[in-house]
């Protein structure tokens, strides 16, 4: 009993280690960017030795990308859980409301995102990864509009519900481009609603009934 005891003690211990580096390696490589950190750097940002480093991850690159896949998760657990709110009929203003406020809060976030994104455009198998979370990202947003079709529907322009879902991250990843560049959060959650609001209804702010 000693001895589970002891050991249920560890993994508590080296999963809070885990999680702290990687909350610090967040704060370095958004603040420096990928390429300019080094462990020493992650290792006195979290307060640990490189021991402790050592002890987590295998390298700098395993880390980033075990941060990235925390924080992808993170935001697609998000935005599921903002368009699951409505019933069956997708309310688009307050829908589009909630999943902007979680998608452009974190300017940190996308700072970190832009740097995997360099990364993975010279390496298929980190671009594999990517493509991935983009895709789950998409099916989240396919799903929910699937679930509205038969009380609500989309712009035919669209196509499908996949279509739409590829066109609402198309807008994300315009709109966040220039939030990198001017740090206007405010103007950009105004621009990514309307935009949103403009491709998933008939321009009026509403979605037109679904004749099905």
């Amino acid at each position: 009993m000693a001895a589970e005891g002891s050991a249920g003690r560890v993994t508590r211990r080296r999963v809070h280690t885990r999680a702290n580096l990687l909350d610090a390696a967040f704060s370095v490589f958004a603040a420096k960017g990928f390429g300019h950190v080094s462990i020493e750097e992650v290792c006195e940002a979290a307060g640990y030795s490189r021991g402790a480093f050592y002890s987590n991850f295998s390298s700098l690159d395993e880390l980033f990308f075990a941060l990235y896949r925390q924080r992808a998760d993170l935001i697609a657990e998000q935005v599921s859980g903002a368009l699951a709110l409505d019933g069956p009929d997708l309310d688009v203003p307050a829908a589009v409301d909630r999943v902007t406020d979680v998608l452009l809060l974190d300017r940190d976030w996308l700072l970190v995102k832009t740097d995997f994104l360099v990364h993975a455009a010279r390496d298929p198998e980190v671009a594999r990864g990517l493509l991935e979370h983009r895709a789950r990202l998409r099916q989240a947003i396919a799903d929910r509009l699937g679930r509205a079709r038969g009380h609500t529907a989309l712009p035919a322009v669209l196509g499908d519900t996949d279509g739409a879902a590829r066109a609402v991250v198309a807008a994300y990843d315009g709109v966040t481009t220039q939030l990198l560049l001017d740090r206007d959060v405010e103007h950009a959650r105004a621009w990514l609603k309307q935009l949103l609001t403009a491709l998933l209804t008939d321009g009026s702010g509403t979605l037109a009934h679904s004749k099905n």
